[in-house]
């Protein structure tokens, strides 16, 4: 756009010099071309500020790691990756037959157990036995059975299901691996079905004139040629880099080498982008702008700058 600008302000200066017939000389010459600096410089200034653009802007999504509850070979995947799943759908199995020995043995005890409790709390009533002897045999068949409801619980837990409606987008775990219930070793990655969050990140001295409900524009690399109308929902009060945790340690101010960008969530509120819901994968790529009720006559040029990057998508880059 400042280039256009600039051809559009050099064609305006010939042309008064032919109409004109003003001379070409050391005067003349500098005098337009410095006008010419001048002009887009104040413009681009003030497009800048008044109506913040933004070249890295992004679809996040929320993920679920994937991570059983106990731990054993597994038998059967069920799940595949880009599969639409129902919340309860099952993703894989693990070996039961080691939970399912637990719970037969604790059947047993807790049997057994019962059986004691019972009569010697029969033996009780009748006065032919001592009341302790009822309270002991009773706390073993309680802690029978509490042992009992957790082996039950175990081999449940064998059958891992699906947490909400969703997809599975990664599936690392085979038949006869070994699933081991570590969250830093999740055997599947979950999406939920659920809205992605586009977030723009803008630099600090925009901050200024950012504000909530502002309108913004918002141009996908995977859809070229086209602009989609928004508006800000939130602006995030802190920065990853500043962020502290407690410590023993005093702040190093060389780990925080970069200035760092505020991460403003927008919403696309433009009917034209509903057909492209389902089709925007997460983690999509896009440009955005926010115009502010400040400067508006210079907003045009801030949409014709990102109507003109959207298009450039349909460049292909050869590698």
């Amino acid at each position: 756009m400042e280039l256009l600008i600039l051809l559009t302000y050099t064609a305006i200066c010939i042309a008064i010099f032919k109409i004109f017939k003003i001379p070409l000389n050391k005067w003349s010459v500098p005098t337009a071309g410095l006008g010419g600096i001048v002009l887009v410089g104040v413009m681009v200034f003030v497009m800048n500020y008044n109506h913040p653009y933004s070249e890295i802007t992004r679809e996040y999504f929320v993920t679920v790691p994937i991570v059983p509850e106990v731990r054993g070979k597994v038998l059967v995947v069920h799940a595949e990756a880009g599969t639409r799943l129902n919340k309860g759908d099952v993703l894989f199995s693990i070996d039961p037959e080691p939970f399912q020995n637990d719970v037969d043995d604790f059947q047993a005890q807790y049997d057994a157990a019962e059986e004691d409790a019972l009569r010697a709390e029969e033996l009780f009533r009748k006065k032919l036995g001592s009341e302790r002897d009822a309270q002991l045999y009773r706390s073993q068949a309680d802690s029978l059975a509490a042992k009992l409801e957790n082996a039950v619980r175990d081999l449940g837990k064998t059958v891992v299901e699906a947490p909400t409606d969703g997809y599975v987008v990664q599936v690392a775990v085979r038949p006869g691996v070994m699933a081991v219930p570590l969250p830093v070793r999740p055997v599947m990655v979950f999406l939920p079905e659920e809205e992605m969050y586009l977030v723009g990140w803008y630099r600090q001295n925009n901050l200024m004139r950012l504000q909530i409900g502002n309108e913004a524009e918002v141009a996908f690399d995977a859809l070229p040629g086209q602009v989609f109308g928004g508006e800000i929902l939130a602006v995030s009060p802190a920065m990853r880099q500043g962020q502290v945790q407690a410590s023993g340690d005093l702040i190093d101010p060389s780990s925080a080498p970069q200035p760092g960008r505020i991460p403003v969530i927008i919403k696309i509120t433009d009917p034209a982008f509903d057909p492209y819901r389902q089709l925007m994968v997460g983690g999509a790529y896009a440009q955005s702008a926010i115009y502010t009720e400040h400067a508006v006559h210079v907003a045009i040029i801030r949409r014709v700058i990102l109507r003109v990057s959207s298009w450039l998508n349909y460049i292909f880059p050869f590698h």
